[in-house]
């Protein structure tokens, strides 16, 4: 099994990524080689990865690879979420691909385009700059065909009011790149910026008891990772503070999927972003600035004006993600499953520059 760990600046832990020819294709035996790979990962001092991405050569002719993510979950060395998707993850399966022969070395310009089995997000990620330590990237979410803004609702409302601990807590449930919900940190009893990036784990489980609630009353499993959850405020003259919870704590900044599905959502009125995120949620081109506990990240969300006038959304973008390199991790122990034969790679050249 070819294993490779790569970090992504801004993420939780690094990621390892494998090569899914090497495993097997049913979820029982690819969970038990990821459960037998993260036994090794402990002994070797990594039981804090918990980001496993999957990629191959694509199937696809119009991708050049194909990208699956599970989540490592802390119950147990067994215990996985096969749902949602990872956009550090993403970059990190970009990198280790290039570097393990996969697809062509990056050089600034390229742009690899990646098919998210979890879900069927396309994503291109263009590489910015390239050195021997790792790669810094804009990562693209497309729609194709692009969608209208309010599609992106998970309950075809901006609004949803869910009940919560005697009280009624209204939350916005949207889906682009990742499924989230959005609440108003002013309802969880935080004023400020201070208090929201504060050492507060009073806050942490009230919004872990939140997210419960969320799947509660909406009939969804409670467990594993998905829906997260993220808290915002208004920052002064636009743009919004955010804090999310990520595996098993406090996400360091803000996940990509989390800074795309964020982007979409401020630009669909009336929604908790869009509320708070002031003038620059009204440019449907303008640039979201997002501030975190880890620095800030800037969003780009395009959308169109569609044949009824409604607004569509073509593409979100986040720029100048750094990805490190760390190298192949030791082997781990066999899967014992025989070797598929290797996909063959698009007859494209994915290397001619494509019209932005």
């Amino acid at each position: 099994m070819i294993a490779s760990l790569v970090k992504a600046a801004g993420a939780p832990c690094p990621t390892v990524v494998l090569d899914g020819r090497d495993l097997p294709e049913s979820d029982p035996q690819l969970l038990s080689a990821l459960a037998d790979l993260r036994a090794d990962l402990t002994r070797q001092g990594s039981a804090d990865v918990l980001k496993n991405a999957i990629v191959s050569p694509s199937r696809h002719p119009l991708f050049d690879l194909d990208y699956r993510f599970v989540q490592s979950l802390p119950q147990s060395h067994d215990s996985f979420d096969l749902r949602g998707s990872c956009g550090h993850s993403i970059l990190a399966a970009v990198e280790a691909a290039a570097r393990t022969g996969m697809i062509q070395p990056l050089v600034p310009g390229c742009r690899v385009r990646v098919n998210v089995l979890n879900n069927g997000d396309n994503v291109v990620c263009e590489a910015e700059e390239t050195s021997g330590g790792g790669t810094r990237f804009t990562a693209h979410f497309l729609c194709s065909p692009p969608l209208e803004l309010p599609e992106l609702l998970m309950t075809g409302e901006p609004v949803t009011y869910v009940p919560f601990e005697g009280r009624s807590v209204p939350v916005s449930l949207v889906s682009m790149g990742n499924p989230y919900a959005f609440v108003d940190a002013s309802h969880l009893g935080v004023d400020g910026p201070d208090a929201l990036f504060g050492d507060t784990p009073g806050l942490f489980d009230t919004m872990t008891r939140l997210r419960i609630a969320v799947c509660t009353s909406q009939g969804w499993d409670t467990f594993g990772a998905f829906p997260k959850i993220a808290a915002v405020l208004p920052q002064e003259g636009g743009g919004l503070y955010v804090r999310a919870v990520s595996v098993p704590s406090w996400h360091p900044t803000v996940a990509l999927t989390g800074a795309i599905c964020l982007g979409a959502a401020a630009g669909i009125t009336g929604t908790v972003p869009w509320s708070l995120a002031g003038s620059s949620a009204r440019d449907p081109d303008a640039l979201l600035q997002i501030r975190t506990p880890g620095g800030c990240v800037r969003v780009a969300a395009h959308s169109t004006s569609g044949p009824d006038g409604r607004r569509e959304l073509a593409w979100v973008s986040v720029a100048e993600k750094q990805v490190e390199y760390r190298g192949p991790l030791a082997r781990p122990r066999s899967t014992n499953a025989p070797r598929p034969p290797a996909a063959p790679l698009s007859e494209e050249n994915p290397w001619v520059p494509l019209t932005a």
